[in-house]
């Protein structure tokens, strides 16, 4: 459906207009089938996601991305879209056909911008006026555009850049002179120099770094702001307007450490951050700054415990805007923070919270105390908005419905669902019932996780069960809709996502027992649930599987070296040879911190390096990842399939070409579905059926437009 916006009109006027141009599937209004039916791997492709919610300046209304994986043409489309506070159909503000994201309001309210890479361009900020017409380019970046604020006057913008390549400066100046684009060049080889010189989605790292601009709206003037050696990001404007905070490591060697501090630079300043003060000196990571409305404070998210590393608490801080002493808000909640946020009145700040296997929003007073949650329960806020007033606008979403957008006015105790963007899918579907349960561990911890029980489940009787670690390790099954668990429940398992020890949400102390000890503990908290949920008579003991991604996968092959308890497995970006991914992924930094050099600790090293124990592995095990991952690269997974192979064992590799860590292309999601049903289908249930899916059709080319 394209919407064009007609000159002239407002969106308020815009809403009654086209009231009807609603999301295909925010359609409330379709019977659903009498009888529900399980979940399938297409429905994933209907899941709309939605996110990025942004509360208009007046309060009426909330701006909101919406993406959807397009399985036919084999890619992604984000489109903007607005729903007011009052409820009613959502408004589309983009095109098919042209994915933009970040929207942001102008603080009167005359606007919307949001970032876009049109035309096979790079992201720049356009402009929608909220008195009529078409979206309008407002920047003409070479290298693109990271990110963008609103200065509280809306005449400026803080662009995050990154320094151009030598061709981005070549491309601008044959624009501007209107010649025509130059025919690519053998790419030259990659000099490195620096200690940390790979990144996921970004390949070898080079010098150039992300700085902060001033881009004037009315005269698309650009100053830089800062300069360096140094990324500087999540810019926050003061709000006078004449400052402007960041975070950066400005250390003498970031690469080596986790020292990011909390900086202020003077908006006008000229000669490129020669005038900048630093706001906290913490040695740990300080980041994230929210400015006060009297511009007095700066709340921020700060990791105390430097040794503590990834498994370290990030707690809420404040510190006075022009440098003293700061105060630590959180330490006895002992839960990680993140997004602060004044409120209006400035006697509280809110952030998000991971917690008990739930994301709340909190609230906490500027002098510290007792956590409230204006948002709390079982279920994940992903994001939010404040308003002037105090109201909120959030993304929220739960265990049996994907995000949807809510609204909290400050006269309400419960927030009210804007937005219906998956109501007709979900009116079709019969989901599996979801338990919160709570284990002990082998020591005696208690450990707790989310148990799916089949979607025909009944009482008394066993069903094959499919243990599904997470990643991380720091993180948490969350009170969120989870696709692949719903539809290993469709398919007649029950599934298992515990929290282990190295989970964040329940306090440093359980977090940090795994360092340098990976596959130990968490191996016995991951058992555990096995061991409860055969006690509880739901799991059979003779068909279980196990898979994960990322740690996840790391997790499954600490498993299956250590026990023969499953039938299949499948190993998704892992990595079992730890020195082999030395140099060669992104995590050198968090070696060193955690294991030590491997030529000075190697027996840590070989510890949790399950390769090392290949031998004892008979579980047919499926390793899957994508080709150009520098998360934990497809090595990892190349080297546990040949050394099974070598020794005679069960085992297939599947390699996904032009996927990174997080798969994105819509083939391969569906084709990685498909594979996990085949292959436990085959190994856990004892299926006839092949362990794997048939080869998939090809996606046809666009049929070629006729010649004038």
């Amino acid at each position: 459906m394209r919407v064009k916006i007609i000159p002239g009109i407002a969106f308020a006027t815009l809403a009654v207009t086209i009231s009807s141009c609603t999301l295909a599937q925010e359609s409330a209004t379709k019977p659903a089938p009498t009888t529900p039916r399980s979940i399938t791997i297409d429905d994933y492709f209907q899941i709309r996601d939605v996110a990025q919610p942004e509360l208009s300046p007046d309060g009426q209304w909330v701006a909101y991305a919406v993406r959807t994986r397009m399985l036919k043409e084999d890619k992604n489309e984000q489109r903007l879209w607005m729903v007011s506070t009052h409820g009613g159909d959502a408004i589309p503000l983009t095109a098919e056909g042209s994915s933009s994201s970040h929207p942001r309001w102008s603080p009167d309210g005359k606007y919307l911008a949001f970032l876009s890479a049109r035309n096979g361009g790079k992201n720049q900020v356009w402009l929608l006026d909220r008195r009529g017409g078409e979206a309008q380019k407002l920047t003409e970046v070479a290298q693109g555009i990271n990110d963008f604020e609103w200065s509280p006057d809306s005449t400026r913008l803080v662009l995050i850049l990154q320094d151009p390549k030598p061709e981005d400066a070549e491309a601008a100046k044959d624009k501007d002179k209107d010649k025509p684009a130059a025919k690519p060049k053998t790419p030259p080889p990659f000099v490195i120099d620096r200690l940390q010189f790979k990144q996921d989605t970004v390949g070898y790292l080079d010098r150039r770094r992300d700085h902060l601009y001033v881009f004037d709206v009315a005269s698309k003037k650009t100053t830089q702001l800062t300069s360096g050696d140094f990324d500087d990001t999540e810019p926050a404007w003061s709000p006078d307007g004449k400052s402007l905070a960041f975070s950066s490591n400005r250390s003498s060697d970031p690469d080596r450490n986790y020292n990011s501090d909390i900086w202020v630079v003077p908006a006008d300043n000229s000669d490129k951050g020669a005038h900048l003060i630093q706001v906290t000196t913490n040695p740990g990571s300080d980041r994230a700054p929210a400015w006060s409305p009297d511009g007095k404070w700066i709340a921020y998210v700060t990791e105390t415990d430097v040794k503590a590393m990834i498994y370290a608490t990030h707690h809420l801080a404040i510190s006075p805007s022009a440098g003293g002493e700061a105060k630590v808000l959180t330490l006895a909640f002992d839960r990680s923070v993140r997004r602060p946020r004044f409120s209006a009145d400035g006697r509280a700040i809110y952030f998000i919270a991971d917690d008990d296997g739930t994301q709340n929003l909190c609230r906490i007073a500027v002098t510290g105390g007792d956590v409230s949650r204006p948002i709390g329960g079982s279920l994940n806020v992903g994001t939010y908005s404040l308003g002037k007033d105090g109201a909120i606008a959030a993304q929220i979403g739960s265990l049996d419905r994907p995000d949807e957008i809510f609204f909290l006015a400050a006269s309400q105790k419960e927030p009210a669902r804007l937005t219906k963007t998956n109501d007709a899918l979900f009116a079709q579907l019969r989901l599996a019932p979801i338990d919160y349960v709570h284990f002990k561990s082998k020591d005696g911890t208690s450990v707790s996780g989310y148990l799916y029980k089949s979607v025909d489940y009944t009482p008394g009787k066993k069903v094959p069960t499919i243990l599904n670690p997470h990643g991380g390790p720091v993180g948490q099954y969350s009170a969120s809709f989870y696709h692949l668990a719903q539809l290993f429940a469709a398919n007649g398992y029950a599934v298992l996502l515990p929290n282990p020890r190295g989970s964040s949400g329940y306090g440093q102390k359980f977090c940090e027992a795994i360092f340098a000890d990976w596959g130990n503990k968490d191996f016995q908290d991951d058992m555990a649930m096995v061991d409860y949920a055969v006690a509880q008579g739901i799991a059979d003991p003779d068909k279980l599987g196990v898979g994960g991604w990322s740690y996840g996968g790391m997790s499954t092959d600490f498993i299956i070296a250590q026990t023969a308890r499953f039938k299949g497995a499948i190993s998704g970006a892992s990595i079992a040879l730890l020195p082999s991914g030395f140099g060669h992924d992104q995590y050198q930094k968090d070696y060193f911190s955690e294991l030590g050099y491997p030529w000075e600790n190697r027996a840590t090293w070989e510890k949790i390096s399950p390769f090392y124990r290949v031998k004892n592995i008979t579980t047919p095990t499926l390793f899957m990842g994508g080709d150009i991952d520098w998360n934990v690269p497809i090595i990892g997974s190349e080297q546990m399939y040949q050394a099974l192979k070598s020794l005679g064992r069960t085992a297939e590799l599947v390699v996904y070409p032009g996927e990174y860590h997080g798969f994105t292309i819509p083939s391969h999601l569906k084709d990685r579905l498909e594979r996990n049903l085949a292959w436990y289908a085959h190994y856990v249930k004892g299926d006839s059926t092949p362990a794997r899916p048939p080869e998939p059709a090809p996606i046809a080319a666009p049929a070629a437009k006729p010649a004038d």
